[in-house]
């Protein structure tokens, strides 16, 4: 595998073009979609004053195995992932576009790519959106594996910077199949120890999809 596998995926661009949009949205795939679902639900947000960007992990997946897998099991995927992230926030800075008016979403394992990413950054953003995901980690933890992790180890949290002010969206169903409910909450507790609103919603039951309450509850942040 390359050591930076994502650096010659395909980005699309939709929505509003730069000249005239309001705010900036990189919005990221999950594991085994494409660019174009991400578009999707760009679609039915139905925010025409918006400029996405929508890159393309190789091969479809940013990262092997599960984010709550030893960190060295998703190299060089989520290093390149994180790195595809931040040359689109820059060229998006160059025309105007800084983190206070980019927003940063993704769905399943691009979920937890765009908690990753906002929150090693660690700068307020006019939204944060994790659809389905948790925050990755920035370092194996020790201990025994835990039963509400999946019987995988806990990570440590470690980021600096500060996220005053930033809306961030958790959504996930409470017996998520990839998605442990305990990790959802720590990302809650960890973005809302860096200052930004956390708007957590749990879903009854089980599932793994974007469901019509998020959209909404997206919308209604974009359009404050």
């Amino acid at each position: 595998m390359s050591d930076d596998p994502h650096s010659q995926g395909r980005i699309l661009s939709a929505g509003a073009p730069v000249s005239r949009a309001r705010l900036a949205m990189i919005m990221l795939h999950g594991r085994g979609g494409a660019p174009e679902d991400m578009l999707s639900l760009a679609e039915h947000l139905g925010l025409p004053d918006i400029a996405i960007r929508a890159p393309e992990a190789a091969g479809n997946l940013w990262w092997p195995t599960s984010f709550l897998a030893p960190l060295a099991q998703n190299e060089p995927g989520l290093s390149s992932a994180l790195a595809v992230i931040g040359d689109i926030a820059g060229q998006l800075a160059d025309e105007g576009f800084g983190p206070e008016r980019t927003v940063v979403i993704g769905f399943s394992q691009g979920a937890c790519l765009a908690l990753e990413y906002a929150a090693r950054v660690g700068t307020p953003f006019a939204c944060v959106a994790g659809l389905s995901g948790g925050l990755v980690g920035t370092e194996d933890g020790s201990g025994a594996p835990e039963l509400a992790l999946y019987h995988q180890i806990d990570k440590k949290f470690d980021y600096n910077g500060r996220m005053d002010g930033t809306p961030v969206l958790l959504g996930c169903h409470e017996r998520d199949p990839h998605i442990p409910l305990a990790r959802v909450k720590k990302s809650d507790k960890v973005f809302s120890d860096l200052g930004a609103v956390v708007n957590t919603q749990i879903y009854p039951g089980a599932g793994h999809g974007i469901v019509d309450e998020e959209i909404k509850a997206l919308r209604g942040i974009l359009n404050k």
